[in-house]
C-alpha cells in the first residue's frame, strides 16, 4: 500500500476501503503489525509462550526455595540432635563418677588424701572438669530450690537477709546448665523482725 499522492499529480491510487470500525494504518510499522495480526497472530503466540515460561520459572524457583528451607531446617535439627546426643552421653558417663568424687572429698576432709592417691584424685577432677562437669554449692550461697536440696532448716541467723546455705552436706554438680545432682544443704532463715 502506498500514499494517495504517489503515481501522479493529484491522481489518487486505489486502496482497499477500511472495514467499519477499523482505523486506516498510516505508517509501514502499523501496516506490518496489522498484517501480522491478520495472518494468525504470531505475536500473541510468542506472548503466550513467554507467560508459560515465566510461570514455569516461578514454579521452579518456589520449589527450589522450599527445598532449600527444608534442607536448612533438617540441618538445624541434625545439629541440635547431635549436640543433645553428645550432652546425654557425657551425662551418662559422668553421673556415676560423682559418687567417686564424693568419696575423694571425704578423704580430703579427713586428711587421708596423700601420695599417689592424691595425684590420681587431682587428675580425675581435672579430667571431669575438662568434660564439662562443674561443682557448685558453698556455705553462704543464697538458697535456690532449682539447684539446692534443703535437708533441714537449722534455725535463724541475724546476719543473712534471705534463706542461705549454712552447711553443704554434698556439693552439687552440673554439666552446662543441666543439673546432674543438686547440692544437699542445711539452710538458715533470716530473723523475723516483727
Amino acid at each position: 500500500m502506498t500514499d494517495d499522492n504517489v503515481g501522479g499529480e493529484g491522481e489518487p491510487q486505489e486502496t482497499a476501503a477500511p472495514r467499519p470500525g477499523e482505523s486506516i494504518p498510516e505508517t509501514e510499522t502499523e501496516l506490518a503489525e496489522s498484517d501480522m495480526v491478520e495472518e494468525g497472530a504470531p505475536a500473541s503466540v510468542l506472548d503466550d509462550e513467554l507467560v508459560l515460561t515465566q510461570m514455569a520459572l516461578a514454579e521452579r524457583t518456589a520449589d527450589l526455595q522450599r527445598l532449600q528451607a527444608e534442607y536448612l531446617n533438617y540441618k538445624r535439627r541434625v545439629d541440635r540432635d547431635r549436640d543433645l546426643i553428645r550432652e546425654n552421653a557425657t551425662y551418662a558417663a559422668l553421673a556415676p563418677i560423682i559418687e567417686v568424687l564424693d568419696t575423694i572429698d571425704l578423704a580430703r576432709q579427713h586428711g587421708e588424701l596423700e601420695g599417689g592417691f592424691k595425684a590420681v584424685s587431682e587428675q580425675l577432677e581435672r579430667t571431669v572438669a575438662n568434660l564439662g562437669l562443674t561443682r557448685f554449692g558453698a556455705p553462704g550461697d543464697p538458697f535456690d530450690p532449682n539447684i539446692h536440696e534443703a535437708l533441714s532448716h537449722i534455725g535463724q541467723d541475724p546476719e543473712v537477709t534471705v534463706t542461705t546455705c549454712q552447711h553443704i552436706a554434698k556439693v552439687g554438680y552440673r554439666i552446662g546448665d543441666r543439673v546432674v545432682r543438686a547440692a544437699q544443704v542445711l539452710v538458715v532463715d533470716p530473723t523475723d523482725d516483727d
